[in-house]
């Protein structure tokens, strides 16, 4: 698998949205696509207008399966940029 970023900008109106769809795509990749997607962490983006998007970090077999796992979670799925490696100053906060 390749670690890829995928960009949802202003995908939802509010955190609680934000929380129900973090719970459709766990579902999904766990259950339905654990062999394809491997979630490993978001970034929340303080949007615009009071919306919120995401940068969220995955591990995938490649964009097609990124795409399918966003269709069938109900995500919103803008962007798809493969990583091709980690530079980590500090941890994360």
């Amino acid at each position: 698998m390749k670690t890829y970023a995928v960009l949802r900008r202003r995908a939802w109106n509010n955190s609680s949205e934000l929380e129900e769809a973090a719970g459709r795509s766990t579902k999904v990749g766990n259950e339905q696509m654990a062999d394809q997607v491997r979630w490993i962490r978001s970034y929340v983006l303080e949007e615009e207008g009071g919306k919120v998007g995401t940068v969220c970090i995955y591990q995938a077999t490649g964009p097609d399966a990124l795409r399918r796992h966003a269709e069938a979670a109900v995500l919103a799925c803008d962007e798809i940029i493969p990583i091709s490696d980690t530079v980590v100053v500090r941890a994360d906060p």
